[in-house]
């Protein structure tokens, strides 16, 4: 839950207030005995980019996303998962195909989402295709993607401009 609409203490139910820890403003319950804190952390998220055996790139459109916006496939760890496992659990769930390995790219913060996003070159096995999760995927040629400013696509921008390609920033398709 973000700061913003967290109120009440989880622990004790008393109102939160904003106090200075370690240098820095937080939430926490001024309750006598109770120490909660909400301390804000990012959450980590594993990003792909998924490339098909014949070297297009591939970008997906969530289910709940607008007509034309397409981004990386991304998603969260489950308990116990290394985050290259959990890449390649997430390429075989949204994109129906297996990642033959998840070769590590960085990490890229997103602070509009409190996000650490960790990015994967993932070369996949054979063809993809959308999950239930996904509307709809594109597969492209690295010269035809153009990463976005936010999110995963400066690990995009990193990738092509790695593999000799001039990448312009913009919407994903172009």
């Amino acid at each position: 839950m973000s700061e913003e609409r967290r109120r009440y203490c989880p622990q004790c139910g008393g109102d939160l207030v904003r106090r200075e820890l370690g240098g820095i403003p937080r939430l926490a319950c001024p309750g006598e005995g109770c120490a909660f804190v909400f301390w804000d952390n990012p959450v980590p998220v594993v990003a792909a980019i998924a490339e098909t055996p014949d070297g297009r790139v591939v970008l997906a459109r969530n289910r709940g996303w607008p007509e034309g916006r397409f981004g990386l496939v991304t998603g969260f760890l489950e308990p116990g998962e290394t985050p290259e496992e959990g890449v390649l659990r997430e390429i075989d769930e949204e994109l129906c195909v297996a990642g033959a390995s998840a070769g590590f790219l960085g990490l890229y913060p997103y602070y509009r989402n409190n996000q650490l996003l960790i990015a994967y070159h993932v070369p996949l096995t054979g063809e993809p295709a959308a999950g239930e999760e996904l509307a709809e995927i594109r597969c492209l040629a690295p010269a035809r993607v153009r990463p976005w400013p936010h999110g995963t696509g400066p690990a995009l921008f990193d990738w092509l401009s790695g593999r000799g390609h001039e990448p312009e920033w913009g919407p994903a398709l172009r």
